[in-house]
C-alpha cells in the first residue's frame, strides 16, 4: 500500500517488506557467489591464477558491455506490464539456472576444460543477475521521491540482503568438502540446487507486489542511445558517486571473498565465528543509518561510515590474532553506509538528471555505474588468485585434497593484505572522493522541490491520457 503527501509517496510497512523479499533472493544466490566462487575454483579444482586472472578479464568485458546495454533497453521499453517487472521477473529462472551451472564443473577433464566452465558459466549467471538487479535498482528511485522512504526501502532491502549474504555464507559452510582428497562436492551441488529455487521464488513474489508508476512510462519519451550517454556522462554528481561505488564494490568483493580463507587459515576458526563478529554490527547499523542520516545527511552519514570501515580493515593486516575480531567489527559498523545508503545518492542523482532531461533514466545511471565499477570484482578476483600464488600459498589441490594449515608466513601476510589493508584504503579514498560530490544542502533542496513538481505535471498528463 501507498499514498500520496507533498513530500512524495509514502509506503506501508508489508510493502517494504514485500520489496526486501528479492533482495534475500538475489543476495543469497550473490553471497554464495562471491564467497565460494575464488575458493572453489583454484582451492579445490586447482586453476591457476593465470587462467583465474584471463576468466576475470573476459568477465569485466563482458559486463562493460550487458549493464549500459540492459540499463538502456529497460528505460525505454513501453510494454503494457511495465519497463522493469517484467525482466525481474521472467529472468529469474534463468538466473538460478545459470548460477547452479556455475558449480558443476566436471571434476578431472583438466584444467583448460575447467577453465572454459567457469568462464561461460560466469558470463550466463552474470548477465541474468545483472537484469534482475540492475532492474530491482533502478525500481528504488522511482517508486517515491522522499529520501526517507527510500532509505526506509533501502533498510529492508538491505537487512535481507544481509540475511541472505550470511545464509551465503553459513549454507556452503555447511555442506563444502573439508577434509582430505575423497571428500565429495555432491553435498554442495545438490544444496546449490536447492538455494537457487528458493531465491527464485523470493524474487518472483516480490514482482507481483511492487508496481511501476504508469507516468514514467507512457509521459516520458523514449530517448536516442547517444542523448542518453551525453546525460549520462555529463552527470557530475553520478561520476563522483562512480567513483565511490568502485571503492566500495572492490570493498565487498575482496572481504566476501576472502572471509573463508581468514577463518581457515588465518583464525584457523568456523567461518561462523567470522560471520558473527562482521555480520552482527552490520546488521545492527543498518537500521540506525537512518538515524544518522536525519542528523547528517545522506553524504555525510555515509563519508563517516566509510572512515570507519577503512580503519577497521586497515588495522586487521597488523595487529596481533587475537584482536582481528575489533577490526571485523568496526568494519562490520562501517560497511552499513554502502549497503543502506548508495542507493538512496544514486536516486537523488536520478532526480537531478530527471530535471535536465526530462525523463527517468535509473537504468541507464545503474547500467554505466555497473559498467564503471564491476570491474572491480574481476580486480578482486585476480587480486586473490594472484597474492595468494606470489605468496606461495599451499593449495588443498596441491596438497591431495587435503587443507594444508601450516602456511608459511607469507601467505598469511598475503591473506591480511587483501582482506585488509587494501580494501581499507579503498574505502578511506571513496570517503574523500565523496566530498566533490555536488549535490548537497540548498542545491539537493532545490531539485527535490522541482523533481515533485514536476512528477505532479506528470501524472496530470497521464489522467489526460486516459
Amino acid at each position: 500500500m501507498s499514498i500520496k503527501t507533498e513530500q512524495g509517496i509514502k509506503l506501508s510497512g508489508g510493502y517494504k517488506v514485500v520489496w526486501g523479499l528479492a533482495a534475500l533472493g538475489n543476495s543469497l544466490i550473490s553471497g554464495i557467489y562471491g564467497a565460494m566462487l575464488p575458493i572453489f575454483y583454484q582451492d579445490y579444482l586447482g586453476i591457476s591464477a593465470n587462467w583465474i586472472g584471463v576468466a576475470s578479464l573476459i568477465y569485466a568485458i563482458w559486463n562493460a558491455v550487458n549493464d549500459p546495454l540492459f540499463g538502456f533497453i529497460t528505460d525505454n521499453t513501453r510494454s503494457k506490464r511495465g519497463r522493469r517487472i517484467p525482466y525481474m521477473r521472467f529472468t529469474a529462472p534463468f538466473l538460478v539456472f545459470t548460477f547452479v551451472l556455475v558449480w558443476f564443473a566436471p571434476e578431472g577433464a583438466g584444467e583448460i576444460a575447467q577453465f572454459w566452465w567457469m568462464l561461460i558459466t560466469m558470463l550466463l549467471y552474470d548477465t541474468c543477475y545483472t537484469i534482475i538487479g540492475l532492474v530491482y535498482s533502478a525500481l528504488l528511485p522511482e517508486v517515491s521521491e522522499s529520501d526517507g522512504e527510500r532509505n526506509g526501502l533501502q533498510i529492508s532491502s538491505s537487512l535481507f540482503a544481509m540475511l541472505g549474504m550470511i545464509l551465503g555464507f553459513l549454507i556452503p559452510d555447511m555442506v563444502r568438502p573439508r577434509t582430505g582428497a575423497e571428500s565429495s562436492l555432491l553435498p554442495f551441488r545438490l544444496a546449490m540446487i536447492g538455494v537457487a529455487l528458493v531465491a527464485m521464488f523470493l524474487i518472483i513474489t516480490t514482482t507481483f507486489k511492487v508496481k511501476e508508476r504508469a507516468a514514467f512510462t507512457r509521459v516520458d519519451p523514449p530517448m536516442k542511445l547517444l542523448d542518453s550517454i551525453k546525460y549520462t556522462f555529463t552527470s557530475k554528481a553520478f561520476l563522483i558517486l562512480a567513483a565511490e561505488n568502485f571503492m566500495a564494490i572492490l570493498t565487498s568483493s575482496l572481504v566476501t571473498g576472502s572471509l573463508f580463507y581468514l577463518a581457515d587459515y588465518v583464525m584457523q576458526l568456523p567461518t561462523i565465528n567470522l560471520l558473527i563478529a562482521l555480520f552482527i554490527p552490520l546488521l545492527i547499523m543498518i537500521p540506525i543509518t537512518s538515524l544518522l542520516r536525519r542528523k547528517l545527511g545522506v553524504l555525510r552519514t555515509q563519508q563517516l561510515l566509510l572512515v570507519v570501515a577503512g580503519i577497521g580493515l586497515i588495522s586487521l593486516a597488523f595487529i596481533p590474532k587475537n584482536l582481528i575480531w575489533v577490526s571485523l567489527v568496526l568494519a562490520g559498523i562501517g560497511l552499513s553506509g554502502p549497503q543502506v545508503l548508495t542507493n538512496v545518492l544514486f536516486a537523488q542523482v536520478a532526480d537531478e538528471d530527471e530535471l535536465r532531461s526530462g525523463a527517468r533514466r535509473e537504468g541507464a545511471f545503474f547500467g554505466v555505474n555497473a559498467l564503471l565499477t564491476k570491474p572491480a570484482q574481476s580486480v578482486a578476483l585476480f587480486l586473490v588468485a594472484k597474492v595468494l600464488e606470489a605468496t606461495d600459498f599451499v593449495t588443498r589441490e596441491s596438497n591431495n585434497g587435503v587443507i594444508f594449515l601450516d602456511q608459511p608466513t607469507s601467505a598469511i601476510f598475503g591473506i591480511k593484505l587483501f582482506i585488509g589493508l587494501i580494501p581499507g584504503i579503498a574505502l578511506l579514498l571513496g570517503a574523500v572522493i565523496l566530498q566533490f560530490f555536488p549535490l548537497q544542502g540548498q542545491v539537493l533542496a532545490e531539485v527535490k522541490a522541482k523533481v515533485l513538481d514536476l512528477h505532479a505535471e506528470k501524472e496530470a498528463k497521464l489522467q489526460e491520457m486516459g
